[in-house]
């Protein structure tokens, strides 16, 4: 059976366990991650390189882009139009079906409440605020990744 020690038993002693050298090489990585992306800090002491404009270099020829843009565009893919168009025909489905949902779990709460079904009662309740729900996340869907898509271009 094998132990966090060793292979089987114990370690001999002195030896160190497997898993003591994880925090090291934690650091490790996160400081070339760190390196990299600012720039800056290990580039010399870990063998990071400028070489070229864009591009660096990490050891034995692997390069990694310097800087990489991103600029989303409905018009610069063809369909674009056309998916825009779905979408909105989507989000109108899903708010039709979230009204009717609405209108059922109403119903069901207000059967359940009159026949004194708790369980049925309840069932209408949670359908009238789950529907509710659904629409206010299908109005607020492209508000909410808009702020999300904003929030992620204000990191360096």
């Amino acid at each position: 059976m094998r132990s966090l020690t060793g292979e089987f038993g114990s370690a001999p002693s002195g030896a160190k366990p497997w898993w003591w050298s994880l925090p090291t090489l934690a650091q490790t990585i996160l400081g070339l991650v760190g390196a990299w992306s600012t720039g800056q800090g290990l580039q010399h002491r870990q063998g990071l390189q400028h070489r070229g404009k864009g591009v660096r270099r990490l050891g034995a020829g692997l390069a990694l882009p310097a800087a990489v843009q991103l600029n989303p565009s409905t018009k610069d893919l063809p369909g674009g139009q056309e998916l825009q168009t779905l979408t909105n025909g989507l989000g109108g489905w899903a708010l039709m079906f979230s009204l009717a949902a609405l209108v059922v779990g109403a119903a069901i709460w207000a059967l359940g409440s009159h026949s004194q079904n708790y369980q049925q009662s309840y069932v209408g309740r949670r359908t009238v605020l789950v529907s509710a729900l659904a629409a206010l996340l299908i109005g607020a869907a492209p508000i909410l990744i808009n702020f999300f898509y904003d929030a992620g271009t204000k990191f360096h």
